[in-house]
Protein backbone atom coordinates (compact mmCIF):
# COMPACT_ATOMS: atom_id res chain seq x y z
CA UNK A 1 0.00 0.00 0.00
CA UNK A 2 2.81 2.44 0.91
CA UNK A 3 4.61 1.64 -2.35
CA UNK A 4 1.45 2.21 -4.32
CA UNK A 5 0.91 5.62 -2.70
CA UNK A 6 4.56 6.52 -3.28
CA UNK A 7 4.20 5.51 -6.94
CA UNK A 8 1.09 7.62 -7.34
CA UNK A 9 2.81 10.61 -5.72
CA UNK A 10 5.87 10.19 -7.97
CA UNK A 11 3.66 10.04 -11.06
CA UNK A 12 1.79 13.15 -9.93
CA UNK A 13 5.09 14.99 -9.31
CA UNK A 14 6.27 14.04 -12.81
CA UNK A 15 3.08 15.52 -14.28
CA UNK A 16 3.72 18.79 -12.47
CA UNK A 17 7.16 19.13 -14.06
CA UNK A 18 10.48 19.94 -12.48
CA UNK A 19 10.60 21.36 -8.99
CA UNK A 20 11.07 25.12 -8.69
CA UNK A 21 14.62 24.54 -7.43
CA UNK A 22 15.46 22.34 -10.44
CA UNK A 23 13.93 24.90 -12.82
CA UNK A 24 15.98 27.66 -11.17
CA UNK A 25 19.18 25.59 -11.54
CA UNK A 26 18.47 25.05 -15.23
CA UNK A 27 17.91 28.78 -15.66
CA UNK A 28 21.16 29.62 -13.87
CA UNK A 29 22.99 27.18 -16.19
CA UNK A 30 21.44 28.89 -19.21
CA UNK A 31 22.57 32.30 -17.91
CA UNK A 32 26.08 31.01 -17.27
CA UNK A 33 26.32 30.23 -20.99
CA UNK A 34 25.59 33.89 -21.89
CA UNK A 35 23.52 35.23 -24.76
CA UNK A 36 20.41 35.83 -22.64
CA UNK A 37 18.52 38.98 -21.63
CA UNK A 38 17.79 39.48 -17.94
CA UNK A 39 14.83 41.83 -17.62
CA UNK A 40 14.59 42.93 -14.00
CA UNK A 41 11.83 44.81 -12.27
CA UNK A 42 13.43 47.27 -9.85
CA UNK A 43 13.71 45.95 -6.31
CA UNK A 44 11.20 46.70 -3.53
CA UNK A 45 10.43 50.34 -2.82
CA UNK A 46 8.88 52.46 -0.16
CA UNK A 47 5.10 51.83 -0.17
CA UNK A 48 3.01 53.36 -2.92
CA UNK A 49 2.17 53.18 -6.58
CA UNK A 50 3.86 55.37 -9.15
CA UNK A 51 5.65 58.52 -8.04
CA UNK A 52 4.52 61.60 -6.15
CA UNK A 53 3.07 64.34 -8.34
CA UNK A 54 5.72 66.74 -9.50
CA UNK A 55 8.56 64.20 -9.28
CA UNK A 56 11.70 64.92 -11.29
CA UNK A 57 14.09 62.34 -12.78
CA UNK A 58 17.11 64.42 -11.81
CA UNK A 59 16.06 64.56 -8.13
CA UNK A 60 15.79 61.22 -6.34
CA UNK A 61 14.26 62.93 -3.29
CA UNK A 62 11.10 63.58 -5.36
CA UNK A 63 10.65 59.90 -6.37
CA UNK A 64 9.55 56.64 -4.77
CA UNK A 65 12.87 54.94 -3.99
CA UNK A 66 14.20 51.58 -2.87
CA UNK A 67 13.45 50.47 0.65
CA UNK A 68 16.06 48.85 2.90
CA UNK A 69 14.63 45.47 1.85
CA UNK A 70 14.89 46.49 -1.81
CA UNK A 71 18.54 47.41 -1.46
CA UNK A 72 19.18 43.99 0.08
CA UNK A 73 17.28 42.28 -2.77
CA UNK A 74 19.48 44.04 -5.33
CA UNK A 75 22.67 43.09 -3.48
CA UNK A 76 21.54 39.45 -3.16
CA UNK A 77 20.79 39.25 -6.88
CA UNK A 78 24.24 40.60 -7.74
CA UNK A 79 25.90 38.22 -5.28
CA UNK A 80 24.02 35.25 -6.78
CA UNK A 81 25.02 36.27 -10.32
CA UNK A 82 28.69 36.56 -9.31
CA UNK A 83 28.68 33.35 -7.25
CA UNK A 84 27.33 31.39 -10.22
CA UNK A 85 29.80 32.89 -12.70
CA UNK A 86 27.10 34.48 -14.87
CA UNK A 87 28.80 36.77 -17.41
CA UNK A 88 27.32 40.24 -17.84
CA UNK A 89 27.99 42.10 -21.09
CA UNK A 90 26.03 45.28 -20.45
CA UNK A 91 23.64 46.78 -17.89
CA UNK A 92 20.99 49.25 -19.07
CA UNK A 93 18.51 50.92 -16.75
CA UNK A 94 15.51 53.18 -16.65
CA UNK A 95 16.48 56.69 -15.60
CA UNK A 96 14.31 56.41 -12.46
CA UNK A 97 16.43 56.35 -9.30
CA UNK A 98 14.96 53.05 -8.03
CA UNK A 99 16.04 51.30 -11.23
CA UNK A 100 19.48 52.89 -11.34
CA UNK A 101 20.07 51.98 -7.71
CA UNK A 102 18.90 48.39 -8.28
CA UNK A 103 21.35 48.06 -11.19
CA UNK A 104 24.27 49.66 -9.39
CA UNK A 105 23.82 47.69 -6.17
CA UNK A 106 23.41 44.42 -8.08
CA UNK A 107 25.88 44.84 -10.92
CA UNK A 108 28.11 47.78 -9.98
CA UNK A 109 27.13 49.81 -13.02
CA UNK A 110 24.18 51.15 -14.99
CA UNK A 111 23.78 52.94 -18.31
CA UNK A 112 20.60 55.04 -18.26
CA UNK A 113 18.48 54.26 -21.34
CA UNK A 114 15.23 56.18 -21.87
CA UNK A 115 13.27 53.35 -23.57
CA UNK A 116 13.31 51.56 -20.20
CA UNK A 117 11.68 54.55 -18.44
CA UNK A 118 8.26 53.99 -16.92
CA UNK A 119 5.27 54.93 -19.04
CA UNK A 120 2.86 54.29 -16.15
CA UNK A 121 1.66 57.92 -16.15
CA UNK A 122 1.56 58.30 -19.95
CA UNK A 123 0.74 55.04 -21.77
CA UNK A 124 1.05 56.76 -25.15
CA UNK A 125 4.84 56.24 -24.94
CA UNK A 126 4.49 52.50 -24.34
CA UNK A 127 4.37 51.18 -27.91
CA UNK A 128 7.38 53.23 -29.07
CA UNK A 129 9.47 52.30 -26.03
CA UNK A 130 8.52 48.63 -26.29
CA UNK A 131 9.53 48.60 -29.98
CA UNK A 132 12.94 50.05 -29.05
CA UNK A 133 13.47 47.37 -26.40
CA UNK A 134 12.37 44.61 -28.79
CA UNK A 135 14.83 45.92 -31.40
CA UNK A 136 17.65 45.83 -28.84
CA UNK A 137 16.94 42.26 -27.80
CA UNK A 138 16.30 40.97 -31.32
CA UNK A 139 19.64 39.15 -31.33
CA UNK A 140 21.53 37.35 -28.58
CA UNK A 141 24.00 39.62 -26.78
CA UNK A 142 27.68 38.91 -27.33
CA UNK A 143 30.17 38.53 -24.50
CA UNK A 144 27.68 37.64 -21.78
CA UNK A 145 24.12 38.50 -20.86
CA UNK A 146 22.30 41.79 -21.31
CA UNK A 147 20.68 43.20 -18.15
CA UNK A 148 17.70 45.56 -18.43
CA UNK A 149 16.38 47.12 -15.22
CA UNK A 150 12.95 48.65 -15.65
CA UNK A 151 9.38 48.84 -14.35
CA UNK A 152 6.45 46.42 -14.10
CA UNK A 153 4.42 48.29 -16.73
CA UNK A 154 7.28 48.04 -19.25
CA UNK A 155 7.87 44.34 -18.57
CA UNK A 156 4.17 43.56 -18.91
CA UNK A 157 4.04 45.36 -22.28
CA UNK A 158 7.11 43.44 -23.49
CA UNK A 159 6.32 39.95 -22.17
CA UNK A 160 2.74 39.85 -20.87
CA UNK A 161 4.15 38.92 -17.44
CA UNK A 162 3.68 40.86 -14.20
CA UNK A 163 6.83 40.43 -12.09
CA UNK A 164 7.14 41.19 -8.40
CA UNK A 165 9.75 43.77 -7.34
CA UNK A 166 13.26 42.42 -7.83
CA UNK A 167 12.13 39.54 -10.08
CA UNK A 168 14.20 38.55 -13.11
CA UNK A 169 12.53 37.46 -16.35
CA UNK A 170 15.06 35.65 -18.54
CA UNK A 171 14.51 36.04 -22.28
CA UNK A 172 16.23 34.00 -24.97
CA UNK A 173 16.57 35.94 -28.23
CA UNK A 174 15.68 33.69 -31.16
CA UNK A 175 17.82 35.57 -33.71
CA UNK A 176 14.83 36.40 -35.91
CA UNK A 177 13.64 39.43 -33.97
CA UNK A 178 11.64 37.36 -31.51
CA UNK A 179 12.38 35.93 -28.09
CA UNK A 180 11.04 33.28 -25.77
CA UNK A 181 10.63 33.51 -22.03
CA UNK A 182 13.15 31.02 -20.65
CA UNK A 183 12.07 31.43 -17.04
CA UNK A 184 11.78 33.58 -13.96
CA UNK A 185 13.94 34.05 -10.88
CA UNK A 186 12.04 35.40 -7.89
CA UNK A 187 13.92 37.43 -5.27
CA UNK A 188 12.64 35.20 -2.44
CA UNK A 189 14.42 32.23 -4.08
CA UNK A 190 17.85 33.92 -3.97
CA UNK A 191 20.30 32.87 -1.26
CA UNK A 192 20.38 35.03 1.84
CA UNK A 193 23.76 36.11 3.12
Amino acid sequence: MVRRIAGILAAFAALLGPSPAAADEALWALLKGGGQVMVIRHASTTPGVGDPSGFRLEDCATQRNLSTAGREEARRLGAAVRARGVPIARVLSSEWCRCLETARLGFGTAEPWAPLNSFFNDRSHGPEQTRAVRALIARPPVGGNLVLVTHQVNIAALTGLYPVPGEVIVLTPQGDGTFRVAGRLRPDALPRE
